[in-house]
């Protein structure tokens, strides 16, 4: 091969357009130890992309189940935030089209915050329809976080611009009338559910952001709200406010409302 190892590189880097079977030949059998290290970092590109594809195929069991049965309008639904001590559960529920095609989306506690941002931006703009809904921390204390969890996922449906056919919901039951199915641990099974994890998540970690720059004292931004040693301190120090699930250990035992 007479091309350099920069202009090797630029090719790999410019796409699979470029990457005909005669130059992969001339690739594998170039002894240029550069050309072999791009070679195999191709190699080990492809193997992760095949695996992604893979995952994603595996994921998508459910909706292509209903969409044989002409169900085409399917949500997923999926909740964050039953277990801190302070702020609202939140849920969504999307709706993708039939081509939707996002490789490594998966729950959303399984992606770091940099790729759930990218992954949250892309679901947004590319879903059919997407609806967000919350329970604050006053109706988690009046109803108890299962009930209050019910109900944040309702008001996520009932947000959809779409009416969905069928509900594939991350391990609950809901008393509507639309047809629907509880899958345990649905977040890593169903794309549907994965993508309303990551919308919930995404939404409900900006919020305790921004609770965090209103008390600062607390570091809501950091630990969201869960029972950390800072946040416990916190509370020890400077008392619980309307935030806090009062109906919470250790939160219940603890000062009275700021």
């Amino acid at each position: 091969m007479t091309k350099t190892i920069k202009e090797i590189e630029e090719i790999f880097r410019n796409g699979e357009d470029l990457l005909g079977e005669k130059f992969l030949a001339e690739v594998k059998s170039d002894q240029r130890k550069g050309v072999q290290l791009l070679y195999s970092k191709w190699l080990k590109n492809k193997e992760e992309e095949r695996k992604l594809k893979d995952k994603f195929e595996q994921m998508s069991i459910y909706e292509n189940e209903l969409r044989c049965q002409h169900i085409n309008r399917i949500a997923g639904v999926d909740e964050v935030g039953r277990g801190p001590l302070a702020g609202p559960v939140v849920c969504a529920a999307v709706i993708l089209g039939e081509n939707f095609y996002l490789p490594g989306i998966n729950d959303s506690k399984a992606i770091s915050e940099k790729k759930r941002e990218q992954f949250y931006e892309y679901i947004m703009k590319n879903a059919r329809s997407v609806g967000i809904g919350s329970a604050s921390a006053n109706e988690i204390d009046e109803l108890n976080i299962y009930q209050a969890t019910k109900l944040a996922m309702t008001r996520a449906i009932q947000q959809l611009e779409i009416p969905p056919e069928y509900l594939l919901i991350d391990a609950m039951k809901l008393p509507l009338s639309i047809p629907q199915k509880s899958i345990i641990k649905g977040d890593a099974k169903s794309i549907s559910i994965a993508a309303g994890s990551i919308v919930a998540k995404v939404t409900r970690d900006r919020y305790m952001k921004e609770l965090g720059e209103k008390y600062p004292q607390y570091g809501f931004e950091s630990h969201r709200g869960y029972g950390t040693s800072q946040h416990l301190q916190a509370i020890e120090k400077y008392g619980v406010i309307e935030e806090h699930r009062r109906s919470f250990a250790p939160v219940k035992d603890l000062f009275q409302l700021v």
